[in-house]
């Protein structure tokens, strides 16, 4: 049996979006009882992580990190022509994921107690992005 469905959310710039309602609820309406949730977003500049959700400054913390790490419109950049943030954005998408196959058991994401299901916005500016949740099982 496979079951997809597409999430469509509108980010408020760089920053993390916890999409794990959404995700159990795709998984719930797709009757599916036992197999392997797979997320995945359509897009070069964000990402998807599996991250703490009960407390919010782990969330904080990755973005401060990352922005050391990959500083927007360092000079080293060729690729500027959507501006100072964007190949940062890629890098931070590369270096991360844009994929989480998730196990489902009993008609749920089979998640730890802290783990929540985050779609990482890295483009500082507002964006439409689509994230596709797929059941096989």
């Amino acid at each position: 049996m496979y079951h997809s469905e597409s999430l469509y959310l509108a980010t408020e710039g760089r920053g993390t979006w916890e999409i794990t309602a959404q995700v159990a609820r795709i998984v719930r309406d797709s009757g599916i009882a036992q197999g392997l949730c797979t997320i995945f977003v359509h897009h070069t500049s964000a990402s998807l992580i599996l991250c703490e959700n009960a407390d919010p400054s782990v969330r904080s913390d990755l973005e401060r990190y990352f922005g050391r790490l990959v500083v927007d419109g360092d000079p080293i950049f060729r690729h500027t022509a959507e501006g100072p943030d964007d190949m940062a954005a890629h890098i931070r998408s590369i270096m991360t994921t844009n994929s989480l196959t998730i196990p489902v058991r009993d008609g749920r994401p089979d998640l730890g107690t802290w783990q929540g299901i985050f779609l990482w916005e890295h483009r500082t500016e507002p964006h439409r992005r689509r994230v596709t949740v797929s059941i096989l099982g």
